[in-house]
C-alpha cells in the first residue's frame, strides 16, 4: 500500500473484500477509480478518505443524499450535441454546464473537465460517457447531459462502442459521498436499454429531460 496508485487486488486487501466486490463498486462509481486503457486504477489517497467518510457515518454512503434529477439537472443543461471528437463534445457541454449559477468559473470547469479526460476516459460502455470532476468554485452538484447526433470515436470505451451519450456531473469538493451517489445513479439507471434508445430517439432536448426526470418516480 505504499504505491499512490494502487490495482484491484491491492484495493481488495486493504479493504478486506473480494475483487469482485471492488471491480462492482468501481463500475458502479461507489468507490473513487478511474480507468488506465482497459484497467481500474485507484488513487491511495481518495480510498483512505473515502474509507475515512464511511467510518464516521452511521448512513451507506448510498443513502446520505438520494438523487433526484429534478433537483441537479434543468431543461436548459439537456442539448443535442454534433462533433465527431471527444474534445469538442465536452467543451460544448462543459460550457453549457457552466451556465449553471452553482458553477463560479467557466474557464476552470470547461479545463478540469479536459484534464480528467486526458487523464483517463470516462467512458463506462453502452455508448456512455460520465465526465466529473469536484471543484471548490462550484457551489453544489449540478449536472448537463448532451445526446450526440454523430458517434465520438475517440472515447476508447472499454468495449470499444462510440459514445452518443454525455452526463455531465460538478460537484463541490466537499459533496464527495453525494458525488459517488450520482455517478453510481447514472451506471445504474443506464443500464436500461429501453431508457437509452428512448433518449436517442427523442425529437427535442425537453423530451429528454421528461424521460430522465421520470426516473425520479421509479
Amino acid at each position: 500500500m505504499d504505491d499512490d496508485i494502487l490495482t484491484i487486488e491491492e484495493v481488495a486487501k486493504y479493504l478486506r473484500v473480494s475483487e469482485r466486490t471492488v471491480y462492482d463498486w468501481a463500475q458502479k462509481g461507489e468507490i473513487p477509480a478511474g480507468k488506465i486503457g482497459t484497467v481500474w486504477r485507484f488513487k491511495k489517497s481518495e480510498i483512505e478518505r473515502w474509507v475515512n467518510e464511511r467510518l464516521s457515518s452511521n448512513k451507506p454512503v448510498a443513502s446520505i443524499h438520494p438523487v433526484r434529477m429534478r433537483n441537479v439537472l434543468s431543461p436548459d443543461r439537456v442539448v443535442f450535441l454534433d462533433y465527431p471528437r471527444k474534445r469538442e463534445a465536452l467543451i460544448a457541454l462543459a460550457e453549457r454546464l457552466a451556465a449553471a449559477p452553482q458553477i463560479k468559473s467557466k474557464q476552470e470547469i470547461v479545463a478540469e473537465i479536459l484534464r480528467r479526460e486526458d487523464l483517463m476516459s470516462t467512458a463506462i460502455g453502452r455508448g456512455i460517457a460520465i465526465p466529473h470532476v469536484r471543484l471548490s468554485s462550484v457551489t453544489d452538484l449540478v449536472v448537463a447531459v448532451g445526446v450526440s447526433k454523430c458517434d465520438i470515436q475517440d472515447f476508447n470505451a472499454f468495449d470499444d462502442q462510440p459514445v452518443r451519450l454525455l452526463f455531465m456531473i460538478a460537484a463541490a469538493y466537499n459533496q464527495h459521498a453525494y458525488y459517488l451517489q450520482t455517478l453510481s445513479y447514472f451506471s445504474a439507471k443506464l443500464k436500461n436499454n429501453e431508457l437509452r434508445e428512448s433518449i436517442l430517439a427523442a425529437a427535442e432536448p425537453s423530451a429528454v429531460y421528461d424521460l430522465l426526470v421520470a426516473q425520479d418516480e421509479d
